[in-house]
């Protein structure tokens, strides 16, 4: 991995073409929330699929925790949509077929010639693709329990978010004067927004990234 993907840098803002084959640029998926990234060897992989099949189950977590998941392989079209339809995932799988993140991060498995894939990676992103946590999954040991992964995102939501503890009295105080600056997503957006962009419809997205 390059050495200035470490946290607090911010993770590139590639363009992918999702599993609809429409591009897709990250900070559009993003949006302003939290956000995992997983960087996937591919189909054939059974620890990729092993992996996957637990962060399917993850996934309404994650939606309730308003936090973005986001697969990117180097597998084609047809071979990403198989699996992604037989486990059962309702998140976009970015295609990687040319290896532009395999080359620009500096994982190519140099390990596993035949196959051209991907280190397997997990990225934590809080918004504004800044890194919070990157997991190596080379061993599966490597990479993030479900468990480590609700403790990375109640950390990075805690650091990112001020309305964190709502019991404060300044906080209150603020809401009582109509001050919702510090209150997400009131300040920024509305509710109707957020929960449009957890929906998971593939036509959420702010635009196409081939679109500006």
């Amino acid at each position: 991995m390059r050495s200035d993907i470490v946290p607090g840098a911010a993770f590139p803002d590639y363009v992918l073409p999702d599993h609809t084959q429409v591009p897709r640029r990250l900070s559009d998926l993003q949006s302003d929330q939290t956000m995992v990234i997983v960087l996937t060897r591919g189909a054939f992989c059974p620890k990729d699929r092993h992996h996957f099949q637990e962060l399917v189950r993850f996934h309404s977590q994650l939606i309730v925790g308003f936090t973005h998941l986001v697969a990117i392989t180097t597998d084609d079209w047809h071979t990403a949509n198989n699996m992604r339809q037989q486990l059962g995932a309702h998140f976009p799988f970015l295609l990687d077929e040319e290896r532009k993140v395999q080359q620009d991060l500096d994982i190519k498995e140099y390990t596993d010639p035949e196959h051209d894939v991907m280190i397997p990676h997990t990225i934590v992103l809080k918004p504004d693709l800044v890194i919070h946590k990157v997991y190596n999954g080379y061993y599966y040991w490597g990479r993030p329990s479900m468990a480590e992964l609700h403790q990375d995102l109640r950390e990075a939501t805690r650091e990112v978010r001020e309305d964190w503890d709502i019991t404060d009295p300044a906080r209150r105080a603020e809401w009582d004067r109509d001050e919702k600056d510090r209150f997400w997503p009131y300040g920024s957006k509305s509710m109707e927004r957020t929960l449009t962009e957890m929906a998971g419809a593939v036509d959420q997205y702010a635009g196409r990234a081939d679109e500006g």
